[in-house]
């Protein structure tokens, strides 16, 4: 599994050589070349479209992998897509969600869009990319992405040709037969041009590249992730960054012998990078079970057969998946898996010991972030796991706790256990800046070469990050980012709504959910379920609607009129808890939400009578916040 079991063997791989000095490969395509070669017949990737343990499945091997992107990077250049022009991919995950991923980024720059935006929201991201083509589905029964990316073209001008995937082609007779007569029409914007994926690509060679590479270090992708304007900001990674993560994969937990279950979706950084690429430097093989991954129909229901059948060694998931397989009983033979690998969103204590005891499988939790091309540090998969922690940075990551001052000047560095902002410096953090909008990158970069990641945390005496909270106010539900913006915006239109906030409300399936809280104006009248209707009816997300509204007679705020968010979120948490303590039947009440130097905000619980404390910590465990008794409770 790689030799990353302690700090120890983290510094000794760092001390190898310079991070300059290793010799890596330039970009992922040349990654992938020399992974060809030294196993083309291995198998590379699987994918099925349904969830049955016995549904067909593709297989690509190494070599017919390598074949398949480099016909792809061939079209997209004979399409007219230079170095600097973006190539969109708005496909849930399938084959050609893999393919396009690493042909976009060698002929282009690669551009992952989340399909499950609104149709303002992709078009804004393609415009904002510079997309020249797009890759999306072709009309498909039960799914409205084709419709969706055609809307998209109207605020997206450049882009010139959309190619399209058919899944009919991963159907079998007569389901395959039925298809074509149910398939919806859709209506594009004059001048664009459609092509069919399988077809494009067979008139191109698979054998060479038609075109010469920039072997210099270049942009090659464009991900957009959750920001403060109610659209999201789009982050630029280099081609070092990519490769830097699969390396790390590479030399420190995957060989060509792993098999990686990624139910996880190819647009998100986690398995784009940390599963594809290092899938792509070790030669292991990734499954991705059906488009939707766990979201598919009958995914969880059939997990632990998927387990069995592709023998899978590891599991890549995040908490609220792991949460969703405790609801299932382990009915399959799973000794094959060796470790899980979690992250995008805390992990609590209590879901990490139930997973073990009904798997017998260690979690690793590991944190990373899309302004960084992902990862930052990891709980070692052999070594000592500090349960609630993120775990030691990666060799050639250097982390440091600090308080910056707006311009990103630097006021003071934490010591042990101290908690600031976590900076992060490595081969994944552009120095210049993160993002593509330079007015963005103002004050995010410090000391020269450090991310300003908006995320609150501290550095223990072994050298293990701990999160306790958050600078930026994300709403992180089950690893998706939310910005509060468009439940504030949606609220905020609603004429007796003098000011509304969104915060995220702890919740022990999706770590977080939205809610909001609501100041009216003065003398108007409403219901929270008026303001609910009124939002659920204008936020394009169905993730963002929030869970609860609730009218306050006054939101809180700062001296200089700024809504006091923390306030909201110690009320938010007392009433979740004490719904759930209710609903339980356990008479403990929450006494206090209270902010700990160290552990960030802490639930204070006092007994109102006769109630098992053992239940109370079991309850408490499923949440990822601190807890503790009250002085004399």
């Amino acid at each position: 599994m790689g030799n990353f079991d302690s700090m120890e063997d983290r510094n000794r791989v760092e001390a190898e050589a310079p991070w300059a000095e290793r010799g890596l490969p330039p970009d992922v395509y040349a990654l992938l070349e020399g992974t060809a070669a030294r196993h083309p017949d291995r198998p590379a990737l699987s994918f099925q479209l349904l969830a049955d343990p016995g549904a067909p499945a593709e297989t690509l091997d190494w070599r017919t992998f390598r074949a398949r992107v480099t016909q792809a990077a061939n079209l997209f250049r004979a399409l007219g897509v230079g170095e600097g022009d973006g190539v969109a991919c708005v496909l849930p995950n399938c084959t050609e969600t893999a393919v396009t991923l690493v042909a976009g980024m060698t002929a282009g720059v690669v551009c992952p869009v989340n399909p499950l935006l609104a149709p303002e929201q992709i078009g804004a991201i393609l415009r904002e990319t510079g997309a020249k083509a797009v890759v999306t589905l072709r009309a498909f029964p039960r799914t409205d992405i084709a419709q969706k990316v055609a809307e998209a073209l109207a605020h997206a001008p450049a882009v010139e040709t959309v190619i399209e995937v058919d899944l009919n082609r991963y159907l079998a007779p007569p389901k395959r037969w039925i298809v074509p007569f149910l398939r919806p029409g859709v209506a594009r914007r004059p001048g664009v041009r459609a092509l069919d994926f399988a077809a494009a690509l067979a008139g191109q060679p698979g054998d060479r590249l038609t075109f010469e590479r920039d072997r210099q270090d270049r942009i090659a992708a464009r991900f957009h992730t959750g920001g403060t304007t109610g659209m999201p900001k789009i982050a630029e990674h280099r081609a070092s960054g990519m490769v830097y993560n699969g390396w790390l994969g590479h030399r420190l937990m995957f060989t060509e012998a792993d098999v990686l279950m990624c139910p996880l979706p190819l647009f998100h950084v986690f398995a784009a990078y940390p599963v594809l690429m290092s899938v792509i430097a070790s030669g292991a093989h990734v499954v991705f079970p059906t488009p939707a991954g766990y979201r598919g129909k009958g995914v969880f229901d059939n997990f632990w057969k998927l387990v069995e059948r592709w023998r899978a060694t590891f599991l890549i998931a995040v908490p609220t998946a792991l949460a969703a397989l405790m609801q299932r009983p382990v009915n399959a033979d799973v000794s094959t898996l060796r470790i899980g690998l979690s992250g995008s969103a805390p992990l609590s204590v209590e879901l990490y010991r139930r997973f073990k005891a009904a798997t017998g499988l260690e979690i690793a939790e590991g944190y990373g972030l899309t302004e960084a091309t992902c990862l930052v540090s990891c709980n070692p998969p052999g070594g000592t796991k500090k349960v609630g922690s993120v775990g030691i940075p990666f060799p050639h990551t250097e982390v440091r706790i600090l308080h910056c001052d707006d311009e990103g000047r630097i006021l003071h560095v934490c010591g042990v256990d101290e908690v600031g902002e976590i900076c992060v410096a490595n081969p994944g953090v552009r120095p210049e800046g993160v993002y593509a909008d330079p007015a963005m990158n103002r004050g995010t970069i410090v000391d020269g070469r450090f991310l300003r990641t908006g995320d609150l945390g501290r550095l223990d005496a072994d050298g293990y990050l701990w999160i306790t909270g958050r600078a930026k106010d994300l709403i992180i539900r089950g690893g998706h980012n939310i910005d509060p913006a468009i439940i504030e915006e949606a609220l905020a239109s609603h004429p007796a709504v003098a000011m509304a906030a969104a915060i995220g409300q702890p919740d022990a399936f999706a770590g977080e959910l939205p809610c909001a809280y609501v100041e009216l104006v003065k003398g108007a009248q409403t219901t929270p379920e008026a303001l609910l209707a009124h939002a659920e009816a204008r936020i394009p997300e169905r993730a963002a609607v929030p869970k609860h509204v609730e009218i306050l007679p006054e939101l809180p705020k700062t001296a200089v009129g700024k809504v006091f968010k923390p306030d909201l979120r110690k009320r938010a948490i007392a009433r979740v808890y004490d719904a759930a303590l209710t609903a339980a039947g356990l008479a403990a009440r929450v006494e206090a939400v209270v902010e700990d130097r160290r552990r960030g905000l802490v639930v204070r619980l006092r007994p109102t009578g006769a109630v098992s404390r053992e239940a109370v910590a079991h309850l408490a465990g499923d949440y990822a916040l601190p807890w503790e008794w009250a002085h004399g409770g």
